[in-house]
């Protein structure tokens, strides 16, 4: 075979594993959503089985052969080209996968669905004792996993590397400490502020139908292309992109907290956007695919926030929501915004507001850190949970509902998820200032309804790379600076100090 034949043929097999992927994902969406409550056992035996198809296909030992063929070949003579990024990620891929025995990526895989089967009946009755024999099972197989990524290393390390490359401990420490310095002298200024917003505007009735259409509305406006995707509601909210054509969504609803399902919408909404502007020309290969969770959490955050909770936004998209709500007649836009742009500890993750988000994030990434390393156990982690919402956020956790048990990660394996969250705020920050030194203030285009310069220059920035550079090459490449946690500090103080009459 020639070189350009065996890139082929690489091709080709990559295309056919990433098709066994999209069903294994098609899975998983349909048991978050409406899945008969009789069929999670025999689900979790599908996706297991899936998982062992799939490891199979990425530990094919003619991937070595081939991809050892075209190693110095002339598709190679241009580092960042199409087939040397490909390749590279599919050896990058390769060596991970033949690290980890099929048995145990099989076992991981029934453990995940059985753990979030579990995990979905437990949660709203607090029932820690019944949930905990399934998670002390994924921490078990998850140290297990590490052990055989990395013998001798940093465990987390191994964990961290599958969802944001290149990435370590290390250097997350030093830079999420940076970031707690920042935010917690923010956080004491603005509770101390004499006029903070008026947070019962978003407790008043909303009703589920008008929600879900304003929610609809407004992930359409920024640019979600409903013909190729579509919103049902479930009890974690999550995105999933399925192939070319098929990005699809999820919310969950309350009646008497508006932010929940619109910002969680538009969150989600992020999400797709990047993966509904991947190339589809090269679907199933690396160059199709969204390059980490950090870079994907990025642009979530960015809709969410920076676009979804600024003023500009609410300038054109306040008449909606008073027309979709009668009980904010009484509301002035200016109370409106300041109303979902509160910032007040919580003990939910996913309502909280921007300042506090990020502790919650860094005190899940500590609490995984000791996990791995064998310094904590599954027995122990609640009481740790709630030590550290006492510390950092000044709260008690009143069942485990609201504390150790509130999200879905866990009970699925995904241990090494949570710091992309944090990294996705800073990359957002910093590739939205970078935006708008190019584009002009881009509030003036969103009270106007136009989300299309935003969009547009990330589908050129970031979408249409795939996986061509890593998460921190990319960021660097797009703003030209490493990224730094004094873009998200500086666009938290500018806003919520305007936000809340204070100086500075």
């Amino acid at each position: 075979m020639t070189p350009e034949e065996t890139y082929q043929w690489l091709v080709q097999h990559s295309r056919e594993t990433e098709y066994l992927k999209s069903v294994s994902a098609l899975l998983a969406w349909d048991q978050r959503t409406y899945i008969p409550a009789r069929g999670h056992e025999h689900r979790a035996g599908q996706l297991a089985y899936l998982a062992g198809l799939i490891h199979t296909r990425q530990t094919d030992p003619r991937l070595a052969e081939m991809l050892g063929r075209v190693a110095e070949s002339s598709l190679m003579q241009e580092a960042q080209g199409d087939a040397a990024a490909n390749v590279r990620e599919w050896r990058r891929d390769y060596e991970r996968a033949v690290k980890i025995p099929q048995d145990l990526a099989v076992a991981l895989a029934r453990a995940g669905a059985e753990g979030e089967t579990a995990w979905e009946r437990a949660r709203p009755h607090s029932d820690w004792e019944t949930f905990r024999p399934f998670l002390e099972r994924l921490v078990s197989l998850k140290r297990e996993e590490a052990a055989a990524l990395g013998p001798g290393e940093e465990p987390y390390d191994s964990l961290l590397d599958d969802f944001e490359p290149g990435e370590t401990t290390a250097f997350l420490v030093p830079l999420f400490s940076q970031l707690r310095q920042g935010l917690v002298p923010l956080l004491e200024e603005l509770l101390g502020a004499p006029r903070p917003p008026d947070v019962t505007i978003s407790t008043r009735h909303f009703p589920r139908a008008a929600q879900e259409e304003l929610a609809r509305l407004a992930a359409w406006q920024i640019g979600y292309d409903f013909a190729a995707g579509r919103l049902d509601p479930t009890a974690h909210p999550f995105s999933t992109g399925i192939g070319p054509g098929d990005v699809r969504i999820t919310t969950r609803f309350d009646e008497h907290f508006f932010p929940t399902a619109f910002f969680g919408t538009l969150h989600e909404a992020g999400h797709a956007l990047y993966d509904q502007g991947l190339p589809p020309e090269h679907w199933g290969t690396p160059l199709g695919d969204s390059v980490s969770l950090g870079i994907h959490e990025s642009q979530s955050r960015m809709w969410e926030n920076c676009v979804g909770r600024s003023l500009g936004f609410w300038q054109f998209f306040y008449p909606l929501a008073r027309q979709a709500f009668p009980t904010l007649a009484d509301v002035e836009l200016a109370d409106f915004h300041r109303a979902v742009n509160r910032v007040s500890p919580s003990l939910i993750r996913v309502e909280a507001d921007e300042v506090t988000y990020n502790l919650h994030i860094i005190f899940r990434f500590d609490l995984e850190v000791a996990l791995m390393r064998g310094e904590l156990t599954v027995a122990d982690l609640p009481g740790a949970w709630n030590e550290r919402v006492r510390r950092d956020l000044g709260l008690e956790a009143p069942d485990h509902s609201r504390g150790v048990m509130q999200d879905v990660h866990w009970s699925g394996g995904l241990f090494g998820y949570f710091p992309t969250y944090t990294l996705g705020n800073l990359y957002a920050a910093q590739l939205f200032a970078c935006a708008e030194d190019e584009l002009g203030p881009l509030g003036e285009h969103f009270a106007a309804g136009d989300f299309r310069p935003l969009l547009n220059w990330l589908r050129e920035k970031i979408h249409s790379q795939g996986r061509r550079y890593q998460p921190r090459e990319l960021i660097t490449r797009v703003t030209g600076k490493a990224p730094d946690p004094a873009y998200l500090v500086a666009y938290l103080s500018r806003k919520y100090r305007d936000i809340y009459g204070l100086e500075g």
